[in-house]
């Protein structure tokens, strides 16, 4: 195996001092907000983005305003995209059936689905005004059936962005805050005065949103741990260096802390897609962020075979991965760690982001090794349940259970079955003995 690093992004360790220092500003911001409530959320909204209204929370009117500000095109637009979204939600819905079995005779099992109670949906917006985010997680929860949908968001540019907000209320948002970050979540999740607790949280957002994401996980549940975004291209010959480019840097543009990275199996691509990565950071109005990703976090493996690729892509589990080889579909068939996959060069990631109708939020830093991303599954709960419908059914799965009980020492477990073999199989059967 011959795998070479052409540029290699900050080494693991600098990674993980800069996670030890969003880990405990997160914890220090979460404890206060437990203790404090509004009066912390409102503090950490003035230190972050400067924001503090009479009320976090938009009323009706103050949303019906907002959503006249937005142009017909984009209103047009942002209603075209949702289209696309609930469409493809309906039909993971739709694959998605409750059951019922009888699995022997007089013993019926089945399952539920059923959604999520009440969401907190967080929209990333104080650098970009991520109303694409609005249509994943708002716009999904309500296909899903969730009866209580709130949304936050923060500031852009000192005020609420009204593009954003018009597509959490079409969204179906029943509550619409302005507040940003860990606030956010935070208030969200722990509840305050003034704001309900959730029981789940979801939607994408920086390292500190992320990471408040992960402490609250188990007090809320959450959608998945989405941090900043990550960007592969899986690439050979067929294609050129500055389609490669572009769909670098179209990421790493997110902020500060994108990892980008090329897997080939050309070194003549690899070199001359580092030669046009730098002349488009001369020419991109988003290069002062994306340059600092690409610098810190940008990275080219070039590899001898495309199994080489496959176990190099699989290892880096990148949440976002542009295929665009004369296999494709090879890569959809074999890969097992990612987010989300884009293949051919017709296609890109931006059309996932925005508009295509697959959900973008998606796991980042390896999570896409044990899960997916977010999709109308994550809004349902699957619950079981059984019954036993007959006499005889009931002294017979009786006296297995008993057994079992008493094979690991569980001697109030068996009775529980012995009790029903006795009244239904008219056996009698001494308390703390098995049945049968």
């Amino acid at each position: 195996m011959a795998i070479e690093y052409l540029k290699r992004g900050k080494p693991e360790v600098e990674r993980s001092e800069e996670d030890a220092k969003v880990r405990s500003i997160v914890e220090v911001a979460l404890a206060d907000i437990g203790a404090r409530g509004d009066a912390a959320v409102r503090e950490l909204s003035e230190k972050f983005d400067n924001h503090s209204p009479p009320s976090f929370r938009l009323s009706p009117g103050e949303v019906e305003a907002l959503m006249n500000r937005v142009p017909a095109r984009d209103m047009e637009d942002i209603l075209f995209a949702q289209k696309q979204v609930r469409n493809f939600a309906q039909a993971q819905r739709d694959s998605m059936l409750d059951i019922e079995v009888e699995t022997m005779p007089g013993v019926i099992l089945g399952h539920k689905n059923i959604p999520v109670q009440s969401v907190g949906c967080y929209v990333p917006g104080g650098k970009f005004p991520m109303v694409a985010s609005a249509h994943m997680s708002v716009a999904t929860a309500s296909v899903a059936g969730v009866p209580r949908i709130i949304a936050a968001t923060p500031p852009f540019k000192g005020e609420p962005n009204a593009a954003v907000i018009a597509a959490m209320h079409l969204g179906g948002a029943h509550e619409i805050y302005v507040l940003g970050g860990i606030q956010a979540v935070g208030a969200m999740a722990l509840g305050t005065e003034t704001i309900e607790p959730v029981h789940m949280l979801v939607g994408p957002g920086n390292a500190f949103v992320a990471e408040a994401k992960r402490q609250l996980y188990g007090l809320v549940g959450i959608d998945l741990f989405a941090g900043p975004t990550e960007t592969m291209v899986i690439a050979d010959e067929t294609v050129d260096s500055e389609l490669c480019a572009t769909d670098l840097l179209g990421q790493a543009e997110h902020g500060f802390n994108s990892p980008a990275v090329l897997v080939t199996n050309s070194r003549r691509l690899a070199e001359a897609t580092l030669m046009e990565i730098d002349r488009l950071l001369t020419l991109l109005p988003t290069s002062d962020t994306a340059s600092v990703s690409w610098r810190d976090y940008g990275e080219v493996i070039v590899c001898d075979t495309y199994e080489e690729m496959l176990d190099v892509a699989d290892d880096v589990a990148s949440e976002h991965v542009q295929v665009m080889t004369d296999r494709d579909d090879w890569f959809l068939e074999n890969m097992t760690s990612y987010g989300a996959l884009f293949l051919g060069p017709r296609t890109n990631v931006a059309n996932g982001d925005k508009v295509i109708g697959t959900n973008h939020t998606l796991p980042t830093k390896k999570a896409g090794r044990y899960t997916g991303g977010l999709w109308i599954g994550k809004f349902l709960k699957t619950h079981s349940y059984q019954k036993v419908t007959t006499d005889e059914a009931a002294a017979e799965i009786g006296a297995y259970c008993s057994r079992l009980c008493l094979l690991e020492g569980f001697v109030g477990h068996a009775e529980q079955a012995n009790i029903r073999v006795r009244r239904y199989g008219g056996k009698n059967v001494p308390y703390g003995e098995a049945a049968g």
